[in-house]
């Protein structure tokens, strides 16, 4: 074959001949011409086995952007000369990726827009994100909602002109040149950061605007078809405090305005949902300034549900043959240098404590204070595995402008589990986790999760302990698991535990959001650090191996994910009033408060609201506070020992007898059921 040919093979296995430096673009003109006016970009993978190998890496991160990515499954401009054998894919603007890649090009338009009308502006990095796009720059002057809707209405403009985005490349040298003398710090700091000395470096240009890229982008600015500039906020320059004040201006876009409309409405949805919001609404918990950032007040109806949250935790942990532990709040520092926490963790945890025998620190983790519960005795390979569990408090430091209601804290519940096993029993203890995390998933009311393989980085030997073997041995037992569950995983290298790899499920909400709680880890480098043994069936001393598992990740982040799925309205094993009884008048009072007590004798929360009252702003009033059966009664109930039932979401179910309703609540409490 003539080295002025290629091979392109596309999705359905046929491959084409091709001169060297054909385009995606005319790779698609030639199969149709509405396929190439309907196409978006490029995703490309050589075909030589050795550069077929994936990179994870995070789309938002400054390296994502601007960092080469000269091997593997990649993304490229429609009009990018291809030039060697590769398999191509022609993205739609149903694409996901697709999406992506409008999203970032809706920042340039964006930073386009910014220079027209502010050109004093620096820029920093526009980056495409799961709901849009933000841009950093720098000005002196803040932003007001005034300069945002100017921003907006000029971006309509260049998206009118249509403007091709064309991709060149010049020296690393001039471009370092070329943003110094304007003044453009960021750019100079990306271009040191994410480039050599000797290379070529990237610019994409749309009409007079040119700006450091990677790319890829749509074929013009008149792609950019549904778009909103949304909102500004603060940002320090690489996220310190003592550098500049950058703006963040956010943005989202679409391929169409009905895209774009669902979004908004999706976002008046979630802000419905807010935990923050409906936890001071439904009186459940409250954060107190004067008490620290952080650190949660459990109120009477939060600490209900959080009391059948960890009650069922703990029944379920003993029936799987987990012992229950409790460990102090704050050991020794010695003991976190043993395991590691005080190298690898310490800017997460509080500052040391310096008292009269040593110095202490508040725990961060569970686990060093299950091994030492497992070092207090000698072990008997007949005695593996041992199961610790605990709901432990733990402590970590975040920064005071990260914290987020009960889904970013200071301090939090952990229920910790730390398996210690031989070798041979460790994939059927991960599979017994996995079982556990679909069984709480599947209690709390959740369908669908996404799974997430974290790997350590043999690049980035220094943030992680352990010999390569090990890491290999536990990867493969971990990818072993998921592989014979046929569960479906995304390797993510450099995402590991410094001690050991990790399986990360994501659960999906009913808006499609992911949450990352629930976690199993393979360890092999604690058991190693506290000399763990025990004796095996040959009479000789072994190292056992652990396995750590969180499934709420922690009670509180679970609890304000659980607020934020069912907008406050918890199924009827969680609510902390489950029933309300509305009595018609006062002479209906006596009867209400009989049917009270026989409903509590049955296992159930009950209130009757006896206030001199009309009957419907009772009924009103349970309504607000989301309880799930509201019960009226007067005459005609008294006399029959019947009820009025009124079903959240459904309304008035009309009277029943009591014995009957008293049936029905005790079979969906002891259902767990969703529904009513």
């Amino acid at each position: 074959m003539s080295e002025q040919i290629i091979r392109i093979q596309l999705p359905d296995g046929s491959v084409r001949e091709v001169s060297r430096g054909t385009t995606a673009y005319d790779v698609a003109m030639s199969i149709s011409p509405r396929l190439a006016a309907a196409v978006v970009v490029a995703r490309i993978r050589p075909l030589t086995p050795a550069t077929t190998g994936v990179v994870e890496t995070d789309e938002t991160s400054e390296a994502a952007m601007y960092g080469s990515a000269e091997s593997g499954e990649r993304l490229v401009d429609l009009t990018a000369p291809l030039t060697e054998d590769v398999a191509l894919e022609l993205l739609k603007e149903s694409d996901e990726a697709a999406l992506k890649v409008v999203r970032h090009s809706a920042a340039h338009v964006m930073a386009t827009a910014i220079l027209e009308l502010f050109p004093e502006t620096k820029l920093g990095h526009g980056p495409a994100t799961d709901s849009g796009f933000f841009y950093d720059v720098y000005r002196e002057t803040p932003f007001s909602d005034e300069d945002l809707a100017a921003i907006e209405t000029r971006m309509g403009a260049v998206v009118a002109r249509d403007e091709k985005f064309l991709r060149e490349e010049e020296s690393r040298e001039m471009g370092l040149k070329d943003y110094a003398e304007h003044g453009d710090f960021m750019k100079v700091h990306f271009i040191e950061k994410f480039t050599q000395s000797g290379d070529e470096i990237s610019l994409y240009r749309n009409g007079k605007f040119v700006d450091f890229c990677r790319g890829p982008h749509v074929p013009s600015t008149g792609r950019v078809k549904a778009f909103k500039v949304t909102s500004v906020a603060g940002a320090y320059w690489l996220g310190d405090e003592k550098n500049q004040q950058l703006q963040r201006i956010y943005g989202t876009a679409f391929f169409n305005t009905k895209d774009l409309d669902a979004h908004f409405k999706r976002l008046e949805e979630i802000k419905a949902r807010d935990h923050r919001v409906l936890g001071k609404q439904l009186d459940l918990f409250s954060i107190q300034e004067v008490a620290g950032s952080g650190l949660i007040f459990w109120h009477a109806k939060g600490g209900l549900i959080r009391k059948t949250m960890e009650d069922w935790m703990r029944e379920e942990c003993i029936r799987r043959g987990y012992d229950m532990v409790y460990t102090p709040h704050i050991m020794r520092r010695e003991l976190w240098k043993i395991s590691g926490h005080e190298g690898f963790y310490s800017q997460n945890m509080y500052p040391p404590m310096e008292l009269d025998d040593a110095e202490y620190r508040l725990k961060p983790m569970n686990c060093p204070g299950h091994i030492l519960i497992y070092k207090n005795s000698p072990k008997s390979y007949r005695d593996l595995p041992v199961r610790y569990a605990e709901l432990g408090n733990v402590y970590r430091y975040e920064r005071s402008g990260t914290m987020h209601g009960l889904l970013r804290v200071r301090g939090f519940t952990q229920d910790d589990a730390h398996i210690f096993c031989t070798p041979e029993q460790v994939v059927d203890e991960i599979e017994g986790c996995l079982d556990f995390a679909e069984a709480v998933l599947k209690t709390f009311g959740f369908s669908e999760y996404r799974v997430e393989l974290s790997l350590h980085d043999p690049k980035k030997s220094g943030e992680f302990v352990g010999n390569p073997g090990d890491w290999e041995k536990a990867e493969s037992a971990l990818k072993g698991v998921l592989t014979k569950r046929g569960v479906a995983f995304k390797a993510i290298p450099g995402e590991g535990a410094f001690y050991g790899p990790k399986i990360d499920i994501k659960l999906v909400d009913v808006l499609g959001r992911l949450w990352q709680l629930s976690t199993v880890q393979f360890d092999f480098n604690l058991p190693a650090r506290f000399q763990l043994e025990y004796k095996g069936e040959d009479g000789e001393l072994h190292q056992p191996v652990m396995v750590h598992r969180a499934l709420f990740g922690s009670v509180e982040r679970f609890f304000g994910v659980l607020i934020e799925h069912y907008a406050g309205a918890f199924p009827l094993w969680l609510a902390p009033v489950q029933i309300g009884i509305v009595p018609i008048s006062e002479k209906h009072v006596e009867y209400a408060v009989a049917v009270k007590a026989k409903l509590e004798a049955a296992g159930l929360r009950v209130e009757v609201d006896q206030r001199n009252e009309k009957m419907n702003a009772k009924i009103r009033e349970f309504t607000l506070q989301k309880v799930p059966f509201v019960l009226v009664m007067g005459d005609k109930e008294a006399s029959t020992e019947a009820v009025s039932v009124r079903t959240r979401g459904k309304g008035d179910e009309g009277s029943v007898a009591l014995t009957d309703f008293i049936e029905r609540a005790r079979g969906l409490v002891a259902s767990k059921s969703v529904a009513l």
